[in-house]
């Protein structure tokens, strides 16, 4: 298994290899291959599932200028995202002399090195292709990076783009064909044609349907749903009693936003104060908890620092604030949630709506959005509005979070739609693993 260098990527292949490890009586004997700075988080999953029998390390190395503990987007400056997706092309030659090695009977890699692929077929290996991404927004990476070649209309008017994103995201295309795909116009859909009979999806028919089926006949492989992978509840001692969650099992049944934009995307000075004031426009009905983080060179911020002056005095009672980590399966899952404001990572939404959490959108970097609009086309989310590329705005904020938390026609059908959802993804997830690990078997 050889996944993209984020912990999005990288937890996503994790709880696959142990989901079909146990389907096939630990008989898969999994290598992931990953830079070192990854390997502590890794080890601990491993760990923590005792699976060290079933799956261990290898060493991927880059030949970059970007210093060791930059070889991971945890931590990494928005800045340096593109640098590190440029480096990580240098891996091809160590990869090359892994498999060389290793003699893998199977390899399935991800979306920002097709050359694994072709690395793996000439040495006589399928590879497969397991994409940590929604089946939405593959569809609308596909029509976008090939101007809708086909001539026909986008069959699903609910996924929309604005002036502002295609200009974002035609320079992220512009960028994969140069760096990555070798400017092959498909860009995405490149691994759909280079993998072996079929192409795995973080997704489930529960959520996506119709899309799973529009990518399949386009790109032309059968495609495989691995479910959600939601990583369960943690019920040890520590987690389960923790301050944060005596906190929120004091508060009543949905009266709180959980607030978390994910280990990988750092708010600037100006998103923190217009949260911080959508917040205090809140009604004192709606509690909270608040997640922030700081990149690695920042670590010298306190919470105190890069919040607005007197902000945790005047909303001590009904909000916390917290730094780094939290544990976010346990809060979702807490009756007392209402609602995640979330910057729509693909693993957040669907865990929240695994859990039954309605989702407030804020999408924040890439196609984001996509994901966003599709949950909100399912009736489980609502998008914080916003002009153009500039900041979100605290009103918007505030007035997203009163409808959701307060006003219980619309908040209650959206938690409804979410419960709904959450229990059909949970009762088809054992079926979609028995396929892939029957197929791969």
């Amino acid at each position: 298994m050889f996944p993209w260098l984020a912990h999005g990527h990288i937890f996503p292949y994790l709880e696959l290899a142990r989901r079909i490890s146990k389907k096939n009586n630990n008989n898969f004997h999994i290598h992931l291959c990953s830079t070192a700075v990854n390997f502590n988080s890794i080890n601990s999953f491993i760990e923590k599932n005792s699976l060290q029998n079933s799956i261990e390390t290898v060493e991927i190395h880059l030949h970059s200028d970007l210093p060791p503990h930059y070889h991971t987007t945890k931590n990494l400056p928005t800045n340096l995202n593109f640098t590190l997706i440029k480096a990580f092309q240098t891996a091809k030659s160590s990869f090359s002399d892994i498999v060389t090695t290793l003699k893998p009977d199977l390899v399935i890699y991800d979306i920002f090195q097709p050359w694994a692929a072709g690395i793996a077929s000439s040495r006589g290996i399928p590879a497969v292709h397991f994409a940590a991404l929604g089946a939405a927004k593959m569809t609308f990476f596909h029509r976008q990076a090939t101007a809708c070649s086909d001539g026909g209309d986008f069959p699903f008017p609910a996924i929309y783009i604005r002036p502002h994103e295609k200009k974002r995201m035609d320079g992220v295309f512009d960028f994969m064909r140069t760096h990555v795909f070798d400017d092959d116009g498909d860009v995405f859909f490149v691994n759909y044609k280079l993998s072996s009979e079929v192409v795995l999806l973080k997704t489930g028919r529960a959520l996506e349907g119709k899309y799973v089926d529009y990518v399949s006949t386009t790109c032309g492989r059968k495609l495989l749903p691995v479910g959600p992978l939601v990583t369960d509840v943690c019920e040890n001692a520590e987690e389960s009693n923790s301050d944060v969650m005596k906190w929120l099992s004091k508060k009543e049944h949905h009266s709180t936003v959980y607030i978390s934009f994910g280990s990988e995307c750092f708010l600037s000075e100006e998103e923190i104060n217009e949260i911080a004031k959508g917040l205090e426009l809140c009604d004192e009905r709606v509690n909270f908890i608040w997640v922030v983080r700081f990149p690695v060179e920042d670590k010298t911020i306190t919470i105190e620092e890069a919040l607005p002056l007197g902000f945790l005095d005047r909303v001590k009672d009904r909000g916390i604030v917290v730094s780094e980590w939290a544990p976010q399966a346990n809060i979702l899952a807490h009756p007392s949630t209402g609602a995640f404001v979330s910057h729509c990572g693909w693993s957040s939404l669907t865990e929240s709506i695994y859990y039954g959490v309605p989702v407030i959108a804020m999408p924040m970097k890439l196609a984001m959005f996509v994901d966003a609009r599709m949950l909100e086309e399912a009736g489980a989310c609502v998008e914080v509005s916003r002009e153009g590329d500039e900041a979100f705005k605290g009103e918007d904020v505030a007035n997203a979070i009163r409808n959701v938390i307060v006003e219980e026609s619309i908040g209650e059908g959206l938690r409804l739609r979410a419960r709904e959802l959450g229990g059909k993804m949970r009762i088809e997830e054992e079926q979609l693993i028995d396929d892939v690990a029957e197929h791969l078997r």
